[in-house]
């Protein structure tokens, strides 16, 4: 039995790589890439229970304790980040040390970091000669949702496995029960990701999403939501840094700030992104509304605000206003002012409807 079968139903491309890697012998570092929500982990445990079962005495019974979470087999070793960031002692001894002592069962180890974009460059350049130079039986695969904040040298030592976007059809069935127009919208504004698509059902998440839809109107609503999600942020990762120092994990106070701030601003920045990636589809429903073309819709749970607002619209309006919105994402990146670059944003929507 091939355990990739059932965790690659909508990864057609990853499932054919895979396969072939381990038909033909898979190779000792592997690089999975793409976003959140896609069966990234689900997919990597399917394959290193197959690298595993593959020279073990019992095969069966090797599969079925690696496809556990947490997973009995001791030649498994799965890291997640336990904060913000992943630990550099953990990584030095779970995966670099380890990396040297044979099999306990069978002829292979797997090595899985999860997030491997939050190991700190310290991690990442530890981790590099392993990468360079991994004894026969070790096999190693990166999880990751932002590869670009991966190093280079890291990357460049792994065979890449692409995951798509989940389509929406697929996300819907996750998400379970529900109002089914917000269902709808939720997995058609997801992006693919099934956590987005949860958070944007959430408390929060509904709320961003009514403030970004008025951004036009009330650009502060918005940054205020950003900064209530980095606050918050800021203060889970703090107090989960500091759980870690008093359970003995040597972290100075000054890095236990540094890092809450830094995951302060990260979500700060993500939620803000979002925000605008939600008026620009907004503007391109309204697009698509005015051309007759609801079926396109995402935001299925608004149908009759768009056809209100989309009535006599000239559709080259609605396009005009999701690209200044798309500019304005690409302002953000180069750093320049948020409340510069939204009343900016503001103003330039106002002269597209005038």
């Amino acid at each position: 039995m091939n355990s990739l079968t059932d965790t690659t139903t909508h990864q057609s491309r990853a499932r054919v790589a895979l396969s072939a890697a381990l038909a033909s012998g898979p190779s000792h570092a592997y690089l999975f890439r793409g976003p959140r929500g896609a069966g990234k982990a689900a997919v990597a445990r399917a394959f290193a229970a197959e690298i595993l079962a593959a020279e073990a005495p019992d095969p069966e019974d090797a599969r079925r304790r690696a496809l556990i979470d947490p997973s009995p087999h001791p030649d498994l070793v799965w890291l997640r980040p336990r904060g913000a960031q992943h630990m550099v002692e953990e990584v030095r001894e779970r995966v670099i040390r380890a990396a040297s002592y044979r099999p306990f069962e069978g002829e292979k180890r797997v090595f899985v970091i999860e997030a491997a974009e939050c190991m700190r460059d310290e991690s990442q350049n530890a981790l590099l000669k392993t990468l360079e130079e991994p004894p026969d039986f070790v096999h190693i695969v990166l999880l990751s949702s932002e590869p670009a904040l991966l190093l280079e040298t890291i990357a460049s030592r792994c065979q890449p496995i692409d995951f798509a976007p989940l389509p929406a059809e697929a996300i819907e069935a996750e998400l379970g029960e529900g109002e089914p127009g917000e269902l709808a919208a939720a997995a058609r504004l997801s992006g693919g990701d099934v956590d987005r698509a949860r958070y944007l059902l959430s408390e929060h998440g509904r709320a961003l999403r009514s403030a970004a839809l008025r951004l036009d109107q009330d650009w502060s609503g918005v940054l205020k939501a950003a900064e209530a999600e980095g606050e918050e942020a800021e203060a889970e990762t703090r107090g989960r840094l500091e759980e870690e120092a008093e359970a003995g994990v040597k972290r100075s106070a000054r890095d236990i700030t540094d890092e809450a701030k830094r995951a302060g601003r990260r979500r700060r920045t993500k939620t803000l992104d979002l925000a605008l990636e939600l008026f620009a589809s907004w503007h391109r429903d309204l697009a698509a509304t005015a051309a007759g073309a609801e079926e396109v819709v995402f935001n299925r749970d608004r149908i009759d605000d768009l056809k209100s607002r989309s009535a006599s619209l000239d559709p080259a309006r609605p396009r005009r206003a999701a690209e200044l919105v798309e500019d304005t994402r690409r302002r953000l990146d180069l750093n320049v002012s948020e409340e510069l670059a939204l009343e900016a944003l503001a103003f330039r929507l106002t002269a597209v409807f005038a």
